[in-house]
């Protein structure tokens, strides 16, 4: 589990393998806002000097805001795939790992190499006595499976009942606020939820995402990241933007998501998994059909544990969903 984990966005291998200018690639294999915010104005002096606590202050009162966190002041991070790293050495219960799967397969890899021993459930039911460390998306990557709030509070109380931790990421959580679980988490002393910035509001570029848990989880996140580990124009940008009216944003995912389905089901596709950010089918012909869509520049993601899934994202507009449909047409396996 060492080797690198293909994920999505590899817009210039596939140009490299197909042909075509990268901007005239329709790149689908993401689960990100097609559709970026505006950006706020940026003060000089967030690019001029390092990034001052202050300006971490006002995002993660921001955040709190946000994320309806209670007491607990989020904890900006560059990017969570950065804290995924750190895993292994926040948490050094004794035991086994547990995570939720299939999903983002970076949690396997971090804890693997770690050496700790990790097993694939498939459900909370599933997670046994010698389980230490369980990890679940929520919403899921990529089968769109969720729990409610209620459910994982139960299961993270249990667990700290036999001194387990609970690892909960909500990267795909904005648009489904109702299932988050940082409205609890001040009564969670074992548990660290993580929150990513940029595919809600289109700007993965910024390297920014943000974790919750009781302070000295926390504090332990932070020592081990070191100083100046969020840029400043990141951390203004995000306090902007969380302060802004983000309804429209939910409107126009929500539409795009309905587009989405509508265009996969024309072209008789099985979806068996969804949040309003991607969609998952199951094909047949599923390798035979990402080859066909690469061709007319098309790309989707593929899994290599799971031969017959493809995740698709969502197009920017109308014009790019006639183009995934007049593929998916002319397809034939």
């Amino acid at each position: 589990m060492n080797a690198p984990i293909v994920h999505g966005g590899g817009i210039t291998a596939a140009a490299a393998i197909h042909g075509g200018e990268l901007e005239h690639w329709l790149d689908l294999s993401t689960g990100i806002n097609p559709c970026p915010v505006p950006l706020p104005d940026v003060p000089m002096r967030a690019w001029h000097r390092l990034p001052d606590t202050h300006l971490a202050d006002r995002a993660r009162v921001a955040a709190q805001g946000y994320y309806r966190s209670g007491d607990i002041f989020p904890l900006p991070v560059p990017g969570t795939q950065s804290v995924i790293q750190l895993l292994p050495r926040l948490f050094e219960v004794a035991g086994r790992v547990a995570i939720l799967g299939p999903t983002y397969g970076e949690y396997e890899r971090a804890f693997r190499r770690a050496g700790r021993s990790v097993d694939l459930v498939a459900d909370l039911d599933d997670v046994a006595a010698d389980h230490a460390i369980v990890v679940v998306v929520n919403p899921n990557n990529p089968t769109g499976r969720f729990y409610s709030p209620e459910r994982l509070v139960a299961f993270s109380e249990e667990m700290e009942a036999r001194g387990g931790v609970v690892i909960v990421d909500e990267a795909f959580g904005d648009t489904c606020p109702q299932l988050s679980l940082a409205p609890f988490a001040p009564r969670l002393p074992n548990v660290l939820i993580s929150r990513s910035f940029g595919k809600f509001f289109g700007l993965a570029g910024l390297r920014l995402g943000f974790v919750l848990a009781v302070q000295p989880i926390l504090k332990r996140v932070e020592d081990l990241l070191g100083p100046w580990a969020v840029s400043g124009p990141a951390l203004s940008i995000a306090t902007d933007l969380f302060a802004s009216d983000v309804a429209p944003i939910q409107c126009r995912l929500s539409e795009r998501a309905g587009a989405l389905r509508t265009t996969l089901e024309r072209g008789s596709l099985r979806i068996v998994g969804r949040t309003d950010l991607f969609a998952l089918v199951e094909h047949g012909h599923a390798a035979d059909l990402h080859r066909h869509l690469c061709r007319h520049h098309i790309l989707v993601r593929k899994f290599d544990y799971e031969p017959r899934w493809l995740r698709f994202g969502l197009a920017p507009d109308a014009a790019g969903d006639q183009r995934l449909s007049d593929a998916l047409q002319s397809f034939t396996s």
